[in-house]
């Protein structure tokens, strides 16, 4: 097990009707609060409403900025940058799913920063002040309402890339909002968090049978959670606790001590941001292929995988077997939520499989991920392995 410090400083509202109380924890920050969000989703369910009178009951002035698009481009940042110098903005809420919040963290850094906030993404500069922001969560799945990450897509070059930034202030957490969600967004954010465990239980770090136990449990409550919320999302108390479990799955409490990989998040962004797909789709294609071509390096974790997480009855003369028994078992489930299984489903041209390869790793600069590291022809077979199947 690793040296770690683990500081977290978002303080949790969770449960119903909290949205409520939003205004009472911003006007401990200032007077003036950008409302960040959307396409107007939240418009049509009534949460715009609830959250505009519950600001204007904590007496706050209230400039808005919608148009955030899956994927958050680089040009609305710079637009929410310059509005917030522009009327001295005391506070940023993003009301929305991972987009959004990703959104708003870039802008309150960049409110912060003389610089390009690409520099962020682009640089690996990290700012340890930023604009204070809070969220309101309408999409569980990428973890960004309790953690220091952002992606974000630069219009011009297509280029979606991560960055670092201080934690929001508070973010509150109510599944009832989820209720009326497309079976489709359910489904990508369900893919997303299980990818973040992922990412996170496939290490080279010896002795870390606690982390491994607390990942194992979370997968395993998303796996057998993830299709009654995919069919059901009105129902409260599973979508509650896939919420909770979203939340913990990224919120780096669960990697401390241990090695992460990160290799297929890497080769996803490059996909989605040069064909705009969800990025839970693109995980589900390029994960169980990711596992295919690495299994050997780790058989037995594999195997542990397989019999732990995945209810794989184990096979003690053919541990590789069991270990592609468990791949398969998660290609299970992703086909239970509908998901896309190749690149062809995606609508991704196998032609251009090099050229996403060179992209991943900034053409021959850099290898991805820490369990195994993929150089340029490793993600090119991954992805022409992301070609065949189902």
């Amino acid at each position: 097990m690793e040296n770690f410090t683990f500081y977290n400083p978002t303080k949790i509202i969770f449960g119903r009707n909290t949205q409520h109380e939003v205004g009472q924890e911003i006007i401990k920050y200032g007077k003036k609060v950008l409302l960040h969000y959307g396409g107007g989703s939240i418009k049509k369910s009534g949460l715009y409403d609830e959250v505009m009178t519950s600001l204007k009951n904590s007496n706050l002035e209230v400039y808005e900025l919608g148009g955030v698009v899956p994927n958050p481009l680089l040009s609305l940042v710079n637009e929410g940058i310059n509005l917030c110098l522009e009327k001295q903005i005391d506070f940023i809420l993003a009301v929305g799913g991972g987009s959004v919040i990703d959104s708003a963290k870039a802008i309150a850094g960049g409110v912060k920063y003389e610089g390009d906030i690409w520099d962020c993404y682009s640089k690996g500069v990290t700012l340890s002040d930023a604009l204070p922001y809070g969220t309101i969560l309408t999409l569980p799945a990428t973890g960004t309402e309790m953690n220091f990450r952002s992606v974000i897509t630069k219009d011009d070059t297509l280029e979606k890339r991560g960055a670092s930034f201080p934690n929001p202030t508070f973010s509150i957490l109510n599944a009832e909002l989820c209720a009326t969600l497309p079976n489709y967004q359910v489904a990508n954010g369900i893919v997303d968090m299980l990818a973040h465990l992922f990412e996170r239980y496939f290490t080279n770090t010896k002795n870390v049978d606690i982390t491994d136990r607390q990942i194992e449990a979370v997968m395993k409550s998303i796996i057998e959670l993830g299709v009654d919320v995919y069919q059901d999302p009105s129902d409260y108390d599973k979508y509650a606790q896939i919420m909770w479990a979203g939340t913990i799955a990224h919120n780096y409490s669960l990697c401390v001590g241990r090695e992460t990989d990160w290799a297929t998040h890497q080769i996803e962004h490059e996909l989605s941001g040069m064909y705009n797909v969800a990025h839970g789709a693109g995980l589900a294609v390029l994960f169980p292929n990711w596992m295919k071509y690495v299994y050997h390096h780790d058989l037995d974790r594999f195997v542990q995988f397989a019999t732990r997480v995945m209810n794989v009855e184990p096979d003690f003369f053919n541990p590789e077997k069991t270990a592609l028994k468990g791949i398969e078992a998660v290609i299970t489930f992703y086909k239970k939520l509908n998901m896309p299984l190749t690149l062809k489903a995606l609508g991704i041209d196998e032609k251009r499989i090099d050229e996403l390869a060179l992209l991943s790793t900034r053409n021959n600069t850099i290898k991805q991920g820490n369990f195994v590291k993929l150089d340029t022809e490793d993600i090119k077979q991954i992805l022409l392995l992301s070609c065949a199947g189902d």
